[in-house]
């Protein structure tokens, strides 16, 4: 995940190789909107890399559509407005937004933005194909005093959210 800039200013033919090169397996550009992205989703084709577009409870439907067309390997479903980060609770928007993407796709939704605990895996678990975790980890990793307790304390993270997922239903 990064913003478009940096990758523009790469070049994202250079970039697309690069990340594929290294193992990458796709990229969200969560600010680049769909309509500017045929460069990016061009350069991701030819290296076989996955272009996932993010969804917000506030898109319309016919935006849904145009959104999940254009994308490959998922649809990141932001669970509410606002920035990254961790939450007291998901936020009942997510469910009805996954429910909404779904049906005018075939590919997984994924929830993300707020999720950092076993709890908030569970909730989400519930009604989405993936629970995606990104600012729990940075975190946990920061309020570390070095970095051998900030990865013990990532793994720990990784097993209760792993665990929640598994209590699901």
């Amino acid at each position: 995940m990064t913003y478009w800039n940096p990758v523009d200013a790469y070049g994202p033919e250079r970039f697309a190789a690069d990340l594929a090169a290294a193992g990458g397996a796709g990229c969200i550009l969560p600010d680049l909107p769909v309509e500017e992205s045929e460069a990016w989703r061009k350069a991701a084709e030819e290296h076989g890399l996955a272009t996932v577009f993010v969804v917000a409870p506030s898109s319309r439907d016919e935006r849904l559509a145009k959104i999940t067309a254009a994308g490959s390997g998922f649809v990141y479903a932001a669970s509410l407005m606002g920035v990254t980060g961790t939450r007291a609770s998901v936020g009942r928007e997510a469910q009805d937004l996954v429910a909404r993407t779904r049906a005018v796709t075939e590919l997984p939704v994924c929830v993300g933005l707020g999720v950092s605990n076993a709890e908030h895996a569970a909730e989400v678990a519930q009604f989405a194909d993936g629970v995606i975790v990104g600012s729990a980890f940075v975190k946990r990793l920061l309020d570390a005093p070095d970095l051998e307790t900030g990865l013990a304390a990532v793994r720990t993270l990784a097993g209760e959210l792993a665990e929640g997922v598994r209590k699901r239903g």
